[in-house]
């Protein structure tokens, strides 16, 4: 048996009055995603518990079927492994964004959590001339991908409690004021401090200066949030008895699969945005499959296009995931001879909030001998048509792997 998990970044949505109370989902033209639904049986589960933040870290880890009440610590130690930082049990890791904040009176707004979508190449010399500048014994940057960069304060544990520090994600915050969202409590002086010192550093950066000239936004500043020590995961062959493969241009997915001894299979093109490789990344699949009982794939992009408020591009991206991830592999997986596909979002990203927001999540399992529900489309409809729902993320994979029905 073959497992393929196909996860759209932050595909439900609310209703949205430009498109006739409609979701994103709902207008947007996929008919593959419509055709797994039709002949798969569908529900809903909720990803993210309400005491726990709405973000990708905690709705993945629960989509793998890992309980976030016994294994989450946090979202950045994943991304550190992610680009190989090794992490002692008391070691912080902080996600450090470059953004860009623009002035309003005496304090800042908030006018882009990713500096335009900075490429890496041009974060990795932000990042190494701010570790050259800023970085002291026991506390040093290291460069990821794009605006998504990382802050290390090695057995920062053993002097600061994590539990008393308040960081706001920076997408939480779009186009508003920061002054209320600071980093505060313990640990804060520190961030504050950092954060201070790296403005005037990159504004008069060499490249941020090339970036306005060509009339792209600069990354003036740095934006800690993410804060984690690192997990405690058992493997995902252990749990499952699955050997696997995770295909995803994010950081945080690839450190999630790192944790839970997934192969990580890096895709030529892959950005983690609307311009990324669809194809490549469906073609790596069906050959990872080839070798391997079970892979989990992943596409950024309709998360990224909620995070900029921006429906067009989300249903474009939507259109795009379907036409170029899910219809090539509806019709290579042919070659299996027995074969599973759960298709599914992590988590809500609302166009009108650009952020994460608790809430459920509607998913299809699809099995040439599996059942059907005959549901019409794949959108939120499946929240209250679907016939299975699981108020717990992770129990999901557990039928999803196990259940002969499916």
């Amino acid at each position: 048996m073959k497992y393929l998990v196909l996860v759209g970044d932050g595909m439900a949505d609310w209703p949205i009055a430009a498109l006739g109370s409609k979701t994103p989902l709902e207008v947007a033209s996929t008919p593959f995603l419509d055709d797994l639904a039709r002949r798969g049986i569908t529900g809903s589960t909720h990803t993210i518990p309400e005491n726990y933040p709405a973000g990708s870290d905690v709705a993945n880890l629960s989509l793998l079927g890992y309980d976030p009440a016994l294994y989450y610590t946090g979202r950045s130690p994943l991304e550190a492994a992610s680009i190989g930082v090794q992490l002692s049990p008391d070691d912080i890791s902080f996600r450090c964004n470059l953004v860009t904040l623009e002035p309003n009176g005496a304090s800042y707004n908030m006018a882009d959590f990713s500096a335009g979508h900075i490429t890496s190449q041009e974060a990795r010399g932000l990042i190494e001339d701010l570790n050259r500048t800023l970085a002291v014994e026991g506390r040093r940057f290291y460069p990821g991908t794009s605006y998504r960069n990382l802050l290390i304060w090695q057995d920062g544990a053993t002097v600061i409690n994590l539990k008393k520090l308040n960081l706001v994600p920076p997408h939480d915050i779009s186009g508003q004021d920061i002054a209320q969202y600071l980093p505060c409590g313990n640990g804060q002086d520190m961030l504050l401090q950092l954060m201070g010192n790296a403005r005037p550093i990159l504004a008069n950066h060499p490249i941020n200066r090339q970036r306005v000239e060509r009339g792209l936004k600069p990354a003036n500043n740095i934006w800690f949030w993410g804060a984690g020590t690192p997990p405690k995961l058992p493997r995902f062959h252990e749990k499952y008895n699955l050997n696997g493969a995770i295909i995803s241009a994010v950081d945080l997915l690839k450190g999630l699969g790192i944790y839970l001894g997934l192969d990580v299979i890096e895709v030529p093109g892959a950005t983690g945005y609307l311009d990324t490789n669809y194809s490549g990344k469906a073609q790596y699949a069906i050959e990872a499959l080839k070798t391997r009982d079970f892979v989990f794939l992943h596409v950024e992009a309709p998360d990224e296009a909620s995070h900029e408020g921006n429906w067009k591009k989300k249903v474009q991206a939507l259109e795009d995931f379907d036409s170029k991830v899910v219809g090539p592999i509806l019709s290579a997986m042919q070659e299996f001879d027995e074969y599973k596909i759960l298709l599914t979002t992590d988590h809500l990203t609302p166009v009108a909030l650009k952020t994460h927001t608790h809430g459920a999540v509607p998913f299809a399992i699809f099995s040439p001998k599996g059942k059907a529900d005959r549901t019409t489309r794949f959108d939120e409809s499946l929240l209250t048509e679907g016939s299975l729902h699981f108020p717990h993320g992770y129990e999901l994979m557990d039928y999803f792997i196990y259940s002969k029905s499916a």
